[in-house]
């Protein structure tokens, strides 16, 4: 694996996340999100969020090379990126919505399955154009 590549694509998964997720969710839909009342703490706590993101960083920028199978890194990074949102947001959205209480089912489903498929099909591309087509011992 390319130490180099690997490191980019990991730092690059962080500045986005929270780029993306702080603009979602405190900014375009904080209003919503206080209206749903899914989220039960007053205020975050930002380090067990930070300590989330770096792990899924390198779990992804670990997995992508491993599962590349060649083709144009922007498409097999988006397809790669859009099954790790699904994944996640079996998870974060589904999961979570079964054992909280949120105001309205249909809202929470929706908004934060695109925000996962959004936030995910963007940092694969990324992930995809870092290790590019020939990443394999360079």
């Amino acid at each position: 694996m390319n130490a180099k590549r690997f490191v980019l694509a990991a730092v690059a998964y962080v500045v986005v996340t929270f780029a993306v997720a702080a603009s979602w969710h405190l900014f375009f839909f904080k209003d919503l999100y206080d209206q749903l009342a899914i989220f039960t703490r007053k205020e975050p706590l930002i380090p067990l969020g930070v300590v989330s993101i770096v792990t899924q960083a390198l779990i992804l920028a670990y997995l992508y090379p491993a599962l590349y199978k060649g083709g144009s890194p922007a498409k097999e990074g988006l397809k790669f990126g859009l099954l790790i949102g699904a994944l996640m947001a079996s998870v974060a959205v589904f999961a979570e919505a079964g054992k909280q209480n949120v105001s309205s089912l249909t809202t929470w489903l929706v908004l934060e399955t695109v925000y996962y498929l959004l936030q995910f099909g963007v940092l694969g591309v990324i992930i995809g154009l870092i290790y590019g087509r020939r990443f394999h011992g360079t």
